[in-house]
């Protein structure tokens, strides 16, 4: 049966599909939920519960989102993943396609091109793997049947609902990961309502299609989060003895000063600033562990995603893909 999908009215209401695929129950959270979409942002009701009769709840999303995270996951793993040769070669690639953009969004933003291309490496594949769930099914899923990170996502689809009015989108078409992220740098509806860009300025910030409004929205997100222009991120730093242990706290912001790590036998090749702010990582190879400090512009790294490893990939995979843009270029 075909859809029929009928353009957004106004400002207010929805009108959608006839062809249900399998409706959502009418439960009090459900109920609750559309009652403040009516109340507080003015949607129809009506309409938006036929909009959810067009909803897949997906199992398969769930049994995903519980799969042991990748916190798990050792360092020497993990990097396997990120840094492979075609990965490098393919963020040279990207920045030789999308130059004009990564050039003039470094100089508007201060964030690296390296950086920026490295973000959308890792997320996507440079836009190659933007995930095929419907956003609607995979926020739904996770709103209202997961308990874990009901309060989260059912905010995330609040914001989606919102941005397709905005944006005048039909919220059955855009497509994303398994847990709503959307488009080639993998924003959530949040992040897209905070930080998307639109690098031409054409009145429309498409991240799924448009590399020039990705990579401008990847340098606001980071620029908002208070990216240090020309400053450094992380640095490889050695031991000696057994007292550095009590710096492996946990958490992600640095909290302790260059100065106090020195005092734990921590010392680097790097001049760095004795009140430097910084973070003691340990990243876990075949045998033993590397030592890394992150500084500021690292932990901005890990408000795209909350995870050291997630950051490290980033960092590493950004000074790979400029070596091999240099390389490239004969230099």
């Amino acid at each position: 049966m075909k859809r029929i999908i009928i353009q957004l009215l106004l400002c207010s209401s929805f009108i959608f599909s006839s062809n249900a695929f399998s409706a959502i129950e009418e439960t009090e959270q459900f109920n609750k939920f559309v009652g403040k979409m009516v109340n507080k942002y003015q949607f129809n009701e009506a309409e938006l519960k036929e909009l959810f009769k067009s909803v897949d709840i997906k199992q398969k999303i769930i049994e995903t989102m519980t799969r042991p995270a990748e916190g798990t996951m050792s360092w020497y793993q993990y990097r396997k993943i990120f840094l492979g040769d075609k990965r490098i070669k393919g963020g040279a690639k990207f920045w030789q396609e999308n130059e004009a953009a990564l050039t003039a969004t470094e100089e508007k933003y201060g964030v690296p091109a390296e950086i920026i291309a490295a973000i959308i490496g890792v997320e996507t594949y440079y836009g190659n793997r933007t995930g095929g769930h419907r956003i609607i099914d995979a926020l739904s899923t996770l709103a209202f049947a997961y308990p874990k990170r009901s309060k989260f996502f059912t905010s995330e689809l609040e914001n989606f609902l919102i941005l397709c009015r905005e944006q005048k989108m039909d919220p059955l078409e855009p497509t994303g990961s398994y847990a709503g992220a959307m488009g080639i740098p993998q924003f959530m509806p949040s992040s897209y309502r905070a930080y998307a860009a639109d690098y031409e300025g054409d009145g429309k910030s498409d991240i799924w299609n448009n590399p020039a409004d990705a990579i401008a929205s990847v340098a606001n997100y980071f620029i908002t989060h208070k990216w240090r222009k020309d400053a450094d991120v992380t640095f490889l730093v050695k031991a000696e003895g057994k007292g550095f242990e009590k710096a492996l706290a946990k958490g992600l912001k640095p909290d302790r000063t260059w100065a106090g790590i020195q005092t734990m036998g921590i010392t680097a090749e790097q001049i760095i600033a004795a009140d430097e702010p910084v973070k003691l990582f340990a990243y876990g190879q075949e045998n033993g562990s590397d030592l890394w400090v992150g500084l500021h512009n690292f932990y901005v790294i890990t408000r795209y995603n909350h995870s050291k490893l997630y950051a490290m990939a980033v960092y590493q995979l950004s000074q790979e893909i400029y070596k091999q843009r240099q390389l490239s270029k004969g230099l």
